[in-house]
């Protein structure tokens, strides 16, 4: 029996997102003696890793095929994840990250260019915003199932790096799902690798990607936005263990088994309920007359969100910093749907994986940017007050970017 393509595209996302590690990933690096700058330094690493082969793995999966991308991508990932649950040095960190890096290099971007042909080939190319977030919603799906896994391991195991272990197996199945996709998803792949081909279409898209004024808005409102969210989103994990300290309730527990319990609770109701807004993106989109006229509006809900931070870190009111980051959390996934769909109505079918991989590389500069410089200031300031300064000041700038724009036309 054929397995319908969309079952497959959620099944990817699912998979995908079951890295059981996640929830946990900033605990591990502060229970190897880590500070937030150091921290800050092994992820910016990570993104100039994936900022490097993000473009030409991008061209080379539209050169030569998606769905070996793919494939490659996860093999780097696992390599990662072993190399995670095997290091016991800073040095050794990198190299984990290295690995991390490559695997996002060549899966972002490609694996949204196939989703976007297979409903140009469906004649469905109408419903992008709709579709993908319907897709994403399984990935969101996968994280709260995935979080839940992850807190019975820590649970029981009494251990954060074990998990690292345990990541691999749904990678594995994922390849498996790879290989049933359609072989008309890869593209049009040459036969034969040429230096020239890719050179030439990245010349072509970087060219675009400059010269084309809504393309370039678009690649500084990704940096802003999601580099931001993804520079800032993992610093509920400490939240969330100086949380589980101060609960009476969780008092005859050690610190790991009411960190593991606190943390799988509330990355369970953030992922299920991004999962919902996922789904119902393209509702906004359709509510403010299209994904424009969507992006203007949650840059202001970003804005208060992140103003509203800056004294609840200060005072350390822990559960309002709780529910304003599930609050970033649901908004990132009404947001990156209608993101997406912009940046593939300013691409080509033959470029699409290639323009997507600038909207990912543009959001993996910011985080190099911006993921050393909060830890530096989380150090320096001795709380997490600078999240929602930084913030609050990236989402002013692109309103006053919008409101005169509006002034223009």
């Amino acid at each position: 029996m054929r397995i319908p393509m969309l079952f497959r595209f959620s099944l990817y996302g699912f998979l995908k997102n079951q890295r059981y590690y996640d929830p946990f990933l900033i605990l591990v690096f502060l229970e190897k003696g880590l500070s937030f700058f150091q921290i800050g330094i092994l992820i910016g690493f990570r993104e100039i890793c994936t900022n490097l082969f993000e473009i030409p793995s991008g061209a080379l999966a539209d050169l030569y095929g998606r769905r070996r991308a793919m494939i490659f991508s996860f093999c780097a990932y696992i390599a990662s994840f072993a190399t995670f649950a095997l290091s016991e040095s800073f040095a050794v960190l990198f190299m984990a990250m290295f690995f991390f890096g490559l695997g996002d290099a060549f899966r972002t971007g490609t694996h949204k260019a196939m989703i976007f042909d297979w409903l140009n080939m469906q004649g469905r190319s109408d419903e992008k915003t709709k579709i993908y977030g319907y897709t994403r919603s399984w990935s969101q799906m996968g994280s709260a199932v995935s979080v839940l896994i992850a807190g019975v391991l820590v649970f029981y195991l009494g251990s954060y790096t074990v998990i690292f272990w345990y990541s691999i197996i749904p990678y594995l199945l994922n390849i498996i799902n790879f290989l049933g996709y359609p072989k008309e998803l890869d593209g049009g792949r040459q036969n034969k690798f040429s230096l020239r081909s890719v050179a030439d279409m990245l010349g072509s898209t970087l060219k675009q990607s400059v010269q084309f004024p809504p393309l370039r808005r678009l690649v500084f409102e990704g940096m802003g936005f999601e580099g931001m969210y993804k520079a800032s989103k993992d610093y509920l994990q400490p939240i969330l263990e100086r949380t589980a300290i101060v609960l009476p309730v969780f008092v005859l527990m050690d610190e790991s088994k009411r960190t593991a319990l606190l943390v799988g609770g509330v990355y369970f109701v953030l992922y299920f309920i991004s999962s919902f807004a996922s789904r119902n993106s393209h509702r906004i989109s359709d509510w403010r007359g299209g994904d424009e006229g969507a992006a203007q509006v949650m840059w202001w809900f970003d804005l208060v969100l992140f103003a509203l931070l800056i004294p609840a870190l200060w005072f350390s009111w822990y559960p309002a910093i709780i529910a304003l980051f599930i609050a970033l959390a649901i908004l990132q996934n009404f947001w990156r749907p209608g993101l997406i769909s912009r940046f593939n109505a300013q691409s080509t079918p033959e470029m699409s994986a290639t323009i997507l991989s600038v909207e990912a590389q543009s959001k993996s500069l910011a985080t190099i940017i911006l993921a050393p410089l909060l830890g530096w200031l989380v150090d320096t300031v001795g709380n997490f007050s600078p999240i929602g300064i930084i913030g609050t000041t990236i989402a002013i700038a692109i309103l006053v970017v919008y409101h005169s724009e509006l002034e223009t036309n």
